[in-house]
């Protein structure tokens, strides 16, 4: 253990020393001195100059460095008076909570959480009765959660009379699974209880008793209870706070009410007008939402976050949403939901996040959402939108928080009607310069990018894919001097691509203007964009030569620092489109293919040793294959194919031990294909295909000298001979049916004579065969009248 973590037995013996029962008023100066060493967290009685707090939670949040570690003594039963006792944060390596804690009567605050401990929790800890607030939120090591010695009870709780504050969180209460609701409620002052993570797997239909009035927070989320929602939880009229997510609970909210008339599932559903947090997200709940957002809109006028999301929810939003004037947040996301978002959300002045993707709604985007100064963040893609979002969606809000960012989601709006173009580009006109994230990628945006984007020059994020923009590289971009992800691919932009992006944009992580009209070269300029990590400049119509520099880029050619970031990219590798998030920073990628460039293939590019995929094909390249190919020693994804590539397969190109896909079909390489390391994996033989020149396993050109595999098996040559017998089977076979068809049938048809005798032939054979079946039918006849 490092030298820096502190020894709770050595911190308790300077205490200790230093006389903390002391009466006299020397000797509590003493202990004044002595206390003075640990600059804080040791709070003594004005009046009595005894401890009465110990407040040594750690505020290291990485590392090891300045935790408390070790056992702790036992001389901390000497502060008698001690009331409050924080070690959270810190780091016993897995030491057992000691049992004399319990032992500490006058202790009102005990907090332990994330202390690393191991062990069950002692249930010595219910001798204080006194205790008001106890944690123990992940108290235990994570190594040791699963173990038998870890499985607690909740048997002790019972003698915690004055317990308000109760956290378990993480801790494996499993063997209380069947009971755990009787023992809390068994505590009368409770307010606030987590138990999520606990492993409770029953979550009780009826309340044991009526203790749980006080109950004003509850959180029993990731237990996986695979029930109903129980009645009792609607009986908890001081509720504030509740959370259900990830607990498996299926069927409607409102089956936790009997089968009563509306009204009355009203009045009872009035426990639910203090809540002011409300998730049940995560869950397999279905049936319509309007009865409860009617009733917690007409009496709840302090709900502030309503987390509904990934669940089987439907029906359409009820209109009476916008009365619940206080809500922040309002996530429904990942349901069912149909019908268009109601005109009264503009009444909500507070919200701040609008989640509503992945669901089945339409129509259009509401005005009044421009009404919601407070907005920061939204979330409508997958849905059927119709029309387009006017200036006043994103005009009037306020950026006070949230670091200034407005996050603006609209992946899958759509438009029908007239002059659709001019109407739809209308917000870029008067949109608030500190925003800093706009994705419409995935609609029907036509037209040109108006100039006034530029007036954005706290940019960063650009998503603005699968459209059907038009125009030259849009040179308002060059104000946005911040930008770090543009992303025009798919669409008809033209011209050529402007060298100044090199320059204006130095910061550009990722540049991505794949299928669209682009023509003209490759910038040079691009070569100073030392923090770009995807270069996609694939389907359009450039030409020239790929400039060498673009070995320079810094980013793919050494493991540098880059800031952790999450964002969505389609992106080709391994020869297939990938959609990329959580880990989109950590991908390097250049694809120049289906241009018309010409020249080589730049031996500087070999200097990109972090470079993941490089995609060179469908071009007019010429000349070798780079000898220092072998140098990208990261390389995964290799496609040269559709060039006029010529020469031999380099000898580095085996070292590429990450290779996985490659292909170098369609080119003029000669000479024996490369074995070991990676390559010998590569076995289709459609790598090489359509290269004349190439001989050795796996393709089945004919070797010129020496054996393709080991032993002198001339694997090749007997595909060849059995390819060529084959062709003469089919051969010989047509041959012998033409003629004998015509040997037949021709004479048949020139000499008269030999027709009628065939003809005659077969006739006389049907007669007879009619004769045989006539005496035959007669003689059985016969039979039965002997």
């Amino acid at each position: 253990m490092a030298t820096t973590i502190a020894s709770v037995h050595l911190l308790f013996l300077v205490i200790m020393t230093s006389g903390l029962s002391f009466h006299k008023a020397a000797s509590i100066e003493t202990e004044k001195v002595a206390l003075l060493k640990l600059k804080q967290g040791v709070v003594c009685s004005n009046r009595t100059g005894h401890v009465i707090k110990l407040n040594l939670r750690s505020l290291e949040d990485d590392g090891i460095d300045g935790k408390l570690g070790g056992e702790i003594s036992h001389s901390l039963l000497d502060l008698k008076y001690l009331n409050y006792l924080d070690m959270s944060m810190n780091n016993f390596e897995g030491t057992k909570i000691p049992k004399f804690i319990g032992s500490l009567e006058r202790l009102r605050y005990l907090n332990l959480s994330a202390a690393n401990f191991s062990g069950r929790i002692p249930p010595q800890l219910g001798n204080l009765s006194r205790l008001i607030y106890l944690d123990l939120k992940e108290y235990f090591d994570l190594n040791a959660y699963s173990d038998e010695s870890s499985q607690n009870d909740l048997q002790w709780i019972s003698g915690l009379y004055s317990l308000r504050h109760l956290n378990l969180e993480g801790a494996n209460l499993s063997r209380a699974s069947a009971y755990w609701l009787q023992a809390v409620s068994m505590l009368p002052s409770l307010s606030e209880l987590h138990l999520s993570s606990c492993g409770l797997s029953l979550l009780p239909p009826s309340l044991p008793s009526s203790n749980l009035t006080s109950l004003s927070v509850l959180v029993l989320s990731n237990n996986g209870f695979n029930s109903t929602i129980p009645r009792w939880l609607f009986q908890l009229r001081n509720l504030v706070h509740l959370d259900l997510s990830f607990d498996k609970l299926g069927g409607s909210i409102l089956d936790a009410f009997p089968n009563t008339t509306s009204l009355e599932k009203s009045k009872k559903m009035g426990s639910l007008c203090k809540l002011k947090i409300l998730i049940l997200s995560e869950n397999d709940l279905n049936g319509e939402i309007t009865e409860l957002i009617d009733v917690l809109s007409g009496c709840n006028y302090s709900l502030e976050h309503l987390n509904l999301g990934f669940n089987k929810l439907g029906g359409v939003l009820p209109n009476s949403i916008g009365n619940l004037y206080n809500l922040q947040s309002l996530l429904l996301w990942e349901n069912l939901f149909v019908g268009s978002i109601p005109i009264s959300i503009g009444n909500l002045s507070n919200l701040k996040e609008l989640h509503l993707s992945n669901n089945q709604m339409s129509g259009t985007i509401p005005e009044t959402l421009g009404q919601l100064q407070k907005l920061v963040s939204v979330e409508v893609s997958k849905s059927s939108w119709e029309g387009w979002f006017s200036a006043t969606f994103v005009i009037k809000c306020e950026f006070t928080k949230f670091e200034n960012q407005f996050f603006f989601w609209t992946n899958s709006l759509g438009h029908r009607g007239k002059n659709a173009d001019a109407d739809r580009w209308e917000l870029w006109d008067s949109v608030p310069n500190m925003l800093v994230h706009v994705d419409l990628s995935n609609n029907n945006l036509s037209g040109e990018l108006p100039t006034s984007v530029g007036s954005l020059t706290l940019l960063t994020f650009l998503f603005l894919s699968n459209n059907h923009i038009s125009g030259e590289f849009p040179s308002a971009l060059q104000n946005c001097t911040i930008l770090r992800i543009l992303d025009l691919g798919g669409n008809r932009f033209s011209g050529n691509i402007s060298g100044w992006i090199g320059q204006k944009t130095p910061s550009l992580w990722i540049l991505r203007l794949r299928t669209n009209l682009f023509n003209g070269s490759i910038p040079s300029q691009l070569c100073s964009l030392s923090s770009l990590h995807i270069l996609d400049l694939a389907q359009n119509n450039l030409s020239g030569s790929i400039p060498s520099c673009l070995g320079n880029l810094s980013a793919m050619a050494s493991e540098i620092e880059i800031d952790r970031y999450e964002s969505r990219l389609i992106a080709l590798t391994k020869g297939r489109e990938d959609s990329y998030r959580d880990i989109l920073y950590l991908v390097n990628s250049i694809d120049l293919s289906n241009n018309a460039l010409s020249g080589g293939v730049p031996e500087g590019r070999t200097n990109l040793s972090f470079l993941g995929t490089l995609n060179l094909s469908i071009n007019h390249l010429t000349g070798k294959i780079p000898d220092k190919i072998g140098s990208l020693q990261r390389l995964e994804t290799l496609d040269l194919s559709r060039n006029q590539l010529s020469g031999p397969i380099p000898a580095g190109m085996a070292s590429l031990t990450f290779l996985n896909h490659l292909n170098l079909s369609h080119n003029n390489l000669s000479g024996r294909i490369l074995t070991g390391n990676q390559l010998q994996a590569l076995d289709d033989p459609s790598i090489y295909r359509d290269n004349p020149e190439l001989y050795g396993y796996p393709i089945t050109a004919k070797c010129h000298g020496g054996d393709d595999r080991p032993g002198g098996y001339h694997q090749n040559e007997d595909e060849d001979g059995a390819e060529v017998e084959m062709k003469w089977f089919y051969m010989s076979m047509g041959t012998g049916f033409v003629v004998g068809f015509l040997g037949v049938c021709g004479t048949l048809l020139i000499k008269e004579s030999w027709r009628h005798a065939y003809f005659r032939l077969f006739y006389d054979i049907k007669e007879w065969l009619l004769l045989v079946i006539q005496l035959n039918l007669a003689r059985l006849q016969r039979k039965p009248n002997l």
